[in-house]
């Protein structure tokens, strides 16, 4: 049944984006299906059906982006869940490498925040995905650990400029869940073990999980919350980073 609600998700092609496209749409929303993966974001909004749509977007293209909202029009919930990862430490690491990183997590927010501010309508929503690394540090991922904190600042900044056209601005900052960006851990003996060790409830997350938390930041029922970047990693943030590098390098080496 239909809320009358136009929802634009961006990296809505697999893993946490496609489970919050799915949760919207069920949700009542008219969703429109974005990713830098043209063929993939067709073929999900095949699988929702009529009426949702999708598109193509880069995030670090602004022209990509403020097309997908001039194409689209006036909406009432903005997804961003692009981002991706590098490994290397800070002396190894290269410019390019640290820049693709922070272009697509944190300027590609920004990209995304600018044009889905001028777009949602009054009483709309944005929500980003952020990262458990938005808080805590891990050894090898300067770039992803900065880029997510720095989201958590233009989310709160965001929230600020936004608030007064009754626009609410969230984060949902997961740990490790069972993604296809994720994927790769489980080839890396004793990393994914490593994760469920420290995790309070021992265990990776769902994306339908982190897509309920989307649903209701979204939703009437967190009508007066904004600002938050909320942490969602079955209480991972309460223990330590596991040492991906380490593992890592331990299989290289083997």
């Amino acid at each position: 049944m239909s809320n009358g609600r136009v929802a634009v998700v961006i990296g809505a092609a697999s893993g946490i984006g496609w489970a919050s496209a799915k949760a919207l749409a069920a949700d009542g929303c008219r969703v429109v299906v974005a990713d830098r993966n043209a063929e993939g974001a067709h073929a999900r909004a095949g699988e929702l059906g009529d009426p949702h749509t999708a598109t193509e977007v880069d995030v670090t293209d602004e022209a990509s982006v403020q097309r997908l909202f001039d194409d689209t029009g006036q909406v009432d919930v903005v997804v961003n869940c692009a981002g991706f990862g590098s490994l290397g430490l800070i002396t190894e690491l290269s410019v390019a490498d640290f820049r693709s990183v922070v272009d697509v997590c944190l300027t590609g927010a920004f990209i995304v925040a600018k044009y889905a501010g001028q777009n949602l309508r009054e009483g709309g929503s944005l929500v980003s995905i952020s990262s458990l690394n938005g808080r805590q540090p891990a050894v090898g991922m300067s770039a992803y650990c900065s880029a997510k904190a720095g989201l958590s600042m233009l989310t709160q900044v965001a929230a600020l400029e936004l608030g007064p056209r009754g626009i609410r601005v969230n984060a949902v900052s997961p740990g490790f869940v069972e993604t296809p960006l994720t994927a790769g851990s489980s080839l890396v003996p004793g990393l994914v073990e490593d994760y469920a060790d420290n995790t309070a409830l021992g265990r990776a997350g769902q994306p339908e999980e982190i897509a309920d938390a989307v649903v209701f930041l979204c939703s009437p029922k967190s009508g007066w919350l904004t600002g938050e970047v909320l942490d969602l990693n079955g209480g991972a943030h309460l223990k330590k980073y596991p040492d991906v590098l380490g593992h890592v390098m331990k299989l290289a080496e083997a």
